[in-house]
This record gives C-alpha cells, structure tokens and sequence, in this order.
C-alpha cells in the first residue's frame, strides 16, 4: 500500500503531514511505514532496541516517547510492556477496545502513559482497566475522549486535537488540564 494511501471511508492519510506535524514541533522522529501484516511483538522488540541505542547515547528515559496510532498503538503498548521503563514515555492512539483485556492479556502499561481516543470510534474506549490491570509501574496516566465524529478516521490526520496533547506529552508536559478541557 503506498504511503498515504486512500481509505475507502477516510480518505488519504496524512502520514507525511503527521510526521511533519512533530518535526515543527522540535522532535527528532523514527518512524517508517511498517509493511502489512507486521508482527506486533516483532516489531515491538525492533522499537526496544531503538530505544537501548538512544539509552547508550545518553538521552534520558523521560525524553523518549514512542508515539502508536491504531495498530502502531497496539505495537506501542507491546513495547511498554516489554521495555518495563517507568521513564519513557508512550501515547496510544486509537488502539485500545475493551475486550482488549482478554483477546491480549500479556499487555501490561509501564511507564508515562496518554491514551487518545475518539468517542465515535471503534476503539473509542478508555484504557483505565488496562492500566489497573497491569503488573508493571505506571508512573502516570493520562486519557483524552475525543469528539469529533471522524470515527477511525479522526487519526488520518494531523487534527490540533490531538496533535497538541501528544507534543506537550513529548514535551514532559504531563499536566494536560488545560487543553483536556477544550476537547
């Protein structure tokens, strides 16, 4: 599929602009186009060693945020588990369901946690009883309920919705009540 594909209900997405989005921010971004049918865990541990070479180089745990949409956000929620860094900082997006708890019961948050989600969604639901589920440390947690009946479709793109959220998150801006609020 190419990189901003067309979505039969959606449209394009915006990868390229999302992307961009996080760059004029000031981060430096890893990201790829991962191929279909990509093992979750596989890719997880791929992101793991990502993170150990940014360790090495001595960036601080706090600074690093891996950054999932849809399936990337399941991904990202394997690689909290895995990685076990109650530093490093993650945001899902789009990626959670409540059946979630017993169709993938391995998963287990650590870390500095925000879930973003769209209320019109399929996997518009909060990620609460994940975190009080989880056996590893979540040093803090934070939701946004979205609303703006884009459905999946809200993630295709760079919406301030949360873009903004997602920077001040990078930004080890964890108090998010001032824009939580507004949305």
């Amino acid at each position: 599929m190419p990189l901003q594909a067309l979505h039969p209900e959606y449209g394009k997405a915006q990868y390229l602009e999302i992307i961009s989005a996080f760059k004029n921010a000031g981060f430096n971004v890893l990201s790829e186009k991962r191929p279909p049918g990509t093992d979750i865990t596989f890719y997880a541990k791929k992101i793991i060693i990502q993170i150990d070479s940014l360790l090495k180089l001595g960036i601080p745990a706090n600074h690093i945020t891996v950054v999932g949409i849809s399936k990337g956000g399941y991904i990202a929620q394997v690689t909290s588990t895995l990685l076990a860094n109650t530093d490093v900082n993650f945001v899902f997006i789009g990626s959670y369901r409540s059946q979630d708890l017993t169709t993938m019961p391995d998963i287990n948050f650590c870390g500095n946690i925000l879930n973003i989600y769209e209320r019109s969604d399929e996997f518009g639901v909060s990620a609460l009883d994940r975190k009080k589920s989880s056996k590893l440390k979540v040093k803090r947690f934070r939701e946004i309920e979205l609303n703006t009946a884009l459905k999946h479709g809200f993630l295709f793109r760079p919406l301030k919705e949360w873009i903004v959220p997602v920077t001040m998150w990078a930004k080890r801006k964890y108090d998010l009540s001032s824009i939580i609020s507004k949305n």
